[in-house]
Order: structure tokens, then sequence, then C-alpha cells
């Protein structure tokens, strides 16, 4: 696993601080690649890989809130919220916040998943403390007024409006609500018209109170960075705000989840004058902690990972059935979703189902061949490091490691335990996943003949 030290160290000023604790996660060779972490008194970890070959650097703080944290009628609430951040501080207009990295060339944006939500900027390694002051001033200071929350509205009604013209994105938020039903996982990210529309300024304030806590939040910085520099602005804009005052607190665990309804056999139909069929055929997966994940990567990768993949070669290269067809697994606390998807004519939605059943259904009962293991494994491995070829990547990398499994894993032991896999674990796994019977979700216009045959595919 990782190389591990600690060591306790202390600042002063005019008056006595508070201790910080810091470790090294992961030991790189000349400083390169080096993850360190430290705990700040008021439960704020900031973690920061170094990588002095660049002349760039990203920062994100991660807070440990999602749609899967919603009630009901807060449905789209940590969206919402992730909108209003960039409205204005006590310090900063919503002009000033664009602005200030736009005069340096930076990039700086969001994103809402269902379990986290990340801010984050990337500009010039010099531009760093500027980075890092702004994205710290939006997360501690935001006001969200009335009237941003009233603007902001129409701008995120036009988003899910927006995600209702794409039936191939729309889909996947069918499936997942075919899966999980009216529970939080099954809730769309953004929300709905209804629960976007009933929500006010004074529930948000409240929901940005709870979850903004520092012991919710992990900062994560990668690039050509100093981490005790880091760590140092990151402590001064918290304090500066007065973020920190509860200093015997501690950050709060991984998130273990609840266990979600999961449902097999269902079929949700939605019908929609589009030109194309889009269709997800899936079944329960893993948690993002569960040890086989290693193993169902490789058999996502075999299965619909890329031109040479079972799928792939299937319905498109051999019968040309669909231009767009993979797998993909989703890993959450405590459960996982293993999902096959197709965009395809919609008098060929049947032949595509049959097919995609029917790989499936031998997969499980046959496995793969070690030839397919092998160049999944390869495959999966060459991915893995072009991915992190970035100080964007790696940021996404450390902060969502910490907040999700607390610990850090260097690329050298992800690609041993990629590397690790067996045909035999990769069969295991495949049984196991594939051999549950799949529920199904499609959008586009299906005549009534057509729809009531769906129940094929998941007989």
């Amino acid at each position: 696993m990782t190389s591990s030290s600690s060591t306790a160290t202390a600042r002063t000023s005019s008056e006595a601080r508070a201790v910080a604790r810091t470790q090294t996660l992961i030991k790189g060779e000349n400083g390169i690649g080096t993850v360190r972490k430290t705990t700040l008194p008021g439960g704020l970890r900031i973690v920061t890989e170094t990588l002095p070959s660049v002349r760039s650097a990203t920062f994100g703080i991660w807070a440990h809130v999602g749609s899967r944290d919603e009630t009901p009628s807060l449905n789209g609430a940590t969206h919402y919220l992730e909108h209003l951040l960039f409205k204005g501080t006590t310090r900063r207009s919503a002009l000033d916040i664009s602005s200030a990295l736009d005069a340096v060339g930076g990039e700086m944006n969001a994103f809402t998943a269902k379990e986290y939500t990340c801010y984050y900027a990337r500009v010039l390694d010099a531009d760093l403390p500027l980075a890092i002051d702004v994205v710290c001033d939006m997360l501690t200071g935001s006001l969200i007024l009335e009237e941003d929350v009233n603007v902001e509205r129409g701008a995120i009604l036009e988003e899910i409006a927006m995600t209702e013209d794409d039936p191939g994105d729309c889909v996947h938020d069918l499936f997942a609500h075919t899966m999980f039903g009216d529970n939080p996982l099954g809730r769309p990210v953004l929300g709905t018209v209804d629960t976007v529309n009933a929500l006010t300024a004074d529930r948000i304030r409240r929901f940005y109170k709870k979850h903004y806590d520092p012991t919710h939040l992990v900062v994560a910085a990668a690039g050509n960075i100093d981490h005790n520099k880091v760590v140092r602005q990151v402590r001064a804009a918290f304090e500066k705000a007065g973020a920190l005052k509860n200093t015997d607190a501690t950050p709060i665990a991984p998130r273990d989840g609840r266990r979600a309804l999961r449902t097999a056999g269902r079929v949700e139909l939605i019908g929609r004058k589009t030109e194309q069929a889009h269709v997800v055929l899936g079944m329960p997966g893993l948690a993002r902690t569960d040890e086989r994940r290693w193993a169902l990567g490789v058999l996502n990768t075999a299965l619909g990972g890329g031109m040479s993949s079972r799928l792939f070669q299937e319905v498109r290269e051999k019968r040309g059935l669909a231009y767009s067809v993979y797998s993909y697994t989703s890993g959450f606390a405590d459960c996982g979703l293993f999902g096959v998807y197709a965009g395809c004519r919609p008098s060929q939605v049947h032949d595509v189902l049959k097919i995609c059943r029917d790989e499936l259904d031998h997969v499980a009962e046959h496995g793969l061949s070690d030839d397919e293991i092998a160049r999944a494994i390869g495959q999966l491995r060459g991915s893995t490091v072009l991915g992190l070829e970035d100080t964007g990547a790696l940021m996404n990398r450390i902060g969502k490691s910490e907040l999700c499994w607390g610990e850090q894993m260097s690329v050298d032991d992800m690609l041993t335990r990629i590397a690790s896999v067996t045909p035999d674990d990769v069969r295991a796994v495949a049984r196991d996943i594939l051999g549950q019977r799949p529920s199904l979700s499609v959008i586009g216009p299906l005549k009534d003949k057509q729809a009531s045959r769906l129940h094929e595919a998941v007989a």
C-alpha cells in the first residue's frame, strides 16, 4: 500500500496557535509524486501532490455532500448551492470571482455528484495563491442572497431542460430511478422542475451551514506546489473567515452509506420523439470499497470499454446496429451499478437488446478468454496512467481518495492491483454481477407493440 510517516508541526503568531498534524502518505522519488496531508485544528484536511516538472497547479475543495444527502423536498439543493457559491461573498461579487481567474488565464468550475461536490481552479503555478484565496472565499463566505437564488433558479431550470433534450444523457438518470426507485440514489442530481421551484434561500442557507463545515471538507492541490505554503495560505483564508473556531473538531469519516433499495427485472420507458432509441440494460454492481472492484474494472473493459470489446464488436462492427455502445460501472458507498448503454434506430432496439443480453449471459456462464482478460488489463493500466497526466486529474484523484476512502494509493500500487487480477477473479465477478436478472431503461419513440416486448430483455 502506501508509505506513511507522521510528524506534529506547530505554527506561531502573535498568539499561540493550535497544532496541525502533517503526514507523508506517498513518498515520491526526488519529491516527484509525493503526497502529503495536513489536518488543521477544526478538522480541515489538506492533501497535496507535488509535480515540479509542470508550470501549472490545480486547487480544489471537496465537500462531503451530494444529492444522496437530500430529502425528497430538497432534491436539487446540493447542485443549486454549487451554483450559488459563485454568486458572491462578503468580499467579492460574482463578477469579481470570475474576473479574478480570467485575468490570469485560469479556469474555474465545479461539479455535483450523488455523494460529493467539488469546486476547483486551474492556474499557472505563480497564481496559485490567488486561486486558493478565491475558492476558499467562495466556500466560506457565500452570501446566498434571495435575489441571487431567484436569478439562478432560471439558469438551473434551463440546465434541467438541456438535459431533458439529450436523451443519451437523460437515460442514465432514468436507469438510476429504475434501479433504486424513489430514494436519494434514484433521484436526479439536478432535481426536478417542481423541487427546484420550491427551494427557498432560507432552506438553501440551512443546507449550506450544515454541510460546509470544515470537518466535511477536503482541500486538494496538485502541480508545481509547495505543501507547507498551500497549508499556510489555506489556513489563513479559513481563519480570516472565522471558519476554524472549533479547534477540537475532527474530520468526519468516509461515508459508509445506507443500503439502497434495488430491484431486478424492472422496465421503465419514456416515450419521446427522438431519432434514436436510447437504452440502458444493467444490474446491481459493487460498492466502491469492494475489493472485487479491480476485477470488475477488467471485466467492464473487456465487455464494453473500447473498440476491441465484445459489445462494440458484436453490436457495431459485425452488425452496424449502433454507433455508440459501451458498458460502465458506478460505485457508491454501499452499492453500485453495472450498465450497458446503446443508441440505435427504434426498429433495431430489440435486436440490440437481445445481442447485449446474450453476451452478458454468455460471459456470466462461460467467462472471458485469457486473451481478452490480458488485453483488458493492458488497456486499463494504460488508460489509468494516461488519465493522470494533468494536474486536474491528480487533484481529483487525491481529493476524492481522501474524502471517499480516507487513504491514498500511489499510481504504482494501482497498476499492481490491476495487474494482479487473475482470469479466475474476472470469471468469478462475472458470475456474481452478470448472473443477476437485469433491469432496463429506454427513451425513444417506441410503438405500443415494441414497448410491450421490452420485458423480453429482462425475463
